[in-house]
């Protein structure tokens, strides 16, 4: 349901665009190429997320300590091996896209690879993991893909309208209204989620706690050349650049480190459980009830 309602707030975005362009020509001209591209980024978003980031996949034999590391925890989570991926970037990060688990991708920049240890890759590979568990990237990576196309479109109609009417005033708030849009569509507690199942995944939360503060300075210092052409792209990463919290769909990091250290100490994890009776699938943690006196 939830993906039903961004596709249609955003086709009817792509219609206003049109409109404003072409008149009610250009707004049906934008609801069929709406509706061919959520056809086709629901099919092959995993593939332009990829090429977005001209990311190239490796196997056991080219990097066969990274390939490892994601084979055993795709193997804990009960996953199936998704495709492993390798991009060029200094700014350490990583992010997950496909549809489903059946048909994922993980990647990781160079920099992180080379400046985190073996544990901490750990912790945030397995991050990546739980997203792919918990089902989250299909939204993610349509939202990054269309809200992307939506600014594109904007800009192209300022760029032969200029500042002057509806298409000129779309183009000056697409960029604060996507992320609006991304935030809607992406719950903060995704991310809390898809944490608290690396916790569950690797065994080791106090190594991605680390990797995330390691990881916030180092995003904010280094600049990333594709979420500054797509801004959207950046709430794929674990820990996006350029983007204001309050448009963030990302908690705060250092929320996050805490709530991390909480699970390492046996507590509840950002309001998620780490009881063993209150653990379901795994990767799938089950908030406490709002009557719960303990809460």
């Amino acid at each position: 349901m939830k993906t039903t309602m961004l596709l249609a707030a955003l086709t009817a975005l792509f219609m206003v665009l049109g409109y404003s362009l072409g008149g009610s020509g250009g707004a049906i001209i934008a609801l069929l190429a709406a509706a061919g591209m959520n056809l086709f980024t629901y099919w092959n978003a995993d593939k332009i997320v990829l090429k977005m980031h001209n990311a190239l996949e490796v196997d056991a034999a080219s990097h066969p300590e990274f390939y490892t590391i994601v084979k055993n925890l795709a193997q804990r989570a009960q996953l199936p091996m998704p495709k492993v991926y390798i991009v060029d970037q200094p700014q350490p990060n990583a992010f997950a896209t496909g549809r489903d688990p059946e048909h994922s991708a993980v990647a990781a920049t160079t920099g992180l690879l080379e400046m985190r240890s073996h544990d901490e890759i750990e912790g945030v590979m397995a991050h990546e993991l739980g997203h792919v568990k918990n089902r989250d990237t299909l939204i993610m990576t349509m939202v990054a893909t269309i809200a992307g196309a939506v600014s594109m479109l904007a800009n192209f109609g300022m760029f032969f309208r200029g500042n002057r009417g509806v298409a000129g005033i779309m183009a000056v708030l697409i960029a604060p209204f996507a992320a609006m849009i991304v935030q809607m569509a992406i719950s903060r507690t995704r991310e809390f989620g898809a944490d608290a199942a690396a916790a569950q995944i690797s065994g080791k939360p106090l190594s991605l706690a680390a990797a995330l503060g390691k990881i916030s300075v180092e995003a904010a210092r280094i600049p990333n050349p594709v979420a500054q052409r797509n801004p959207a792209a950046a709430q794929l990463y674990i820990v996006p650049a350029g983007v204001r919290q309050m448009f963030s769909t990302h908690p705060a990091t250092e929320d996050r480190i805490a709530a991390l250290q909480e699970i390492a100490h046996g507590g509840r994890f950002g309001g998620w459980s780490n009881r063993p009776d209150e653990l379901g699938d795994m990767g799938r943690l089950r908030k406490p009830s709002a009557l719960d006196p303990t809460r």
